[in-house]
């Protein structure tokens, strides 16, 4: 699915939305690289009674374009009733995600795309997030818990990830991230 702009396009309304992030040109590939990019999360069955949003964004390896991009899929997530802890859990995994593909995967490199999608709805969010990157083995990430890891600055990431969301999965060797969150009962947000 192509679009303009930054790239955002609301597959609920059919139409190309302007997400205010600098323009990036489309890549050939634009909307299809998510295909690989799979969660598995449709065995489920959770599509939400046919209600939610699909949204869909390209940018440029730039930390703004990605707070941009977080906003929204933010917004969404609160307008199908996601809050409190629920929504913290997300906007952390999901600040978490966007800077390991602009920074790890990508290097800073603008010139370089990732691919987001994320798919909202009352029931459950599900973002996936792909980068240009060489990619990483998960079981090649050192244990941030571990003694000799303590005072290091970094490689919290994915642990914060995963302790948040209900699903983390890489796949396309570690260029692509699919994170799930389901909505929990009111009396499980403690």
């Amino acid at each position: 699915m192509q679009s303009s702009g930054s790239n955002r396009r609301d597959v609920r309304h059919g139409a190309p939305k302007n997400s205010h992030s600098r323009k990036s040109a489309p890549s050939p590939a634009n909307g299809q690289n998510h295909q690989g990019c799979a969660c598995d999360e449709s065995a489920e069955g959770d599509s939400g009674g046919g209600r939610g949003v699909t949204l869909q964004f390209e940018i440029s390896s730039d930390y703004v374009e990605g707070r941009n991009v977080e906003r929204q899929i933010l917004d969404a997530a609160q307008r199908n009733g996601f809050e409190g802890n629920q929504l913290f859990a997300i906007k952390l995994a999901l600040e978490e995600a966007m800077i390991n593909a602009i920074k790890h995967g990508n290097k800073l490199d603008r010139s370089k795309k990732v691919q987001v999608q994320a798919e909202v709805n009352p029931k459950r969010i599900k973002i996936t997030i792909q980068d240009e990157g060489p990619g990483f083995k998960r079981a090649d990430v050192p244990d941030p818990t571990a003694e000799e890891n303590l005072t290091k600055c970094s490689g919290r990431g994915i642990l914060l990830m995963e302790a948040y969301m209900n699903s983390v999965k890489f796949t396309r060797r570690g260029r692509c991230v699919c994170m799930v969150k389901h909505k929990e009962a009111a009396n499980g947000e403690g």
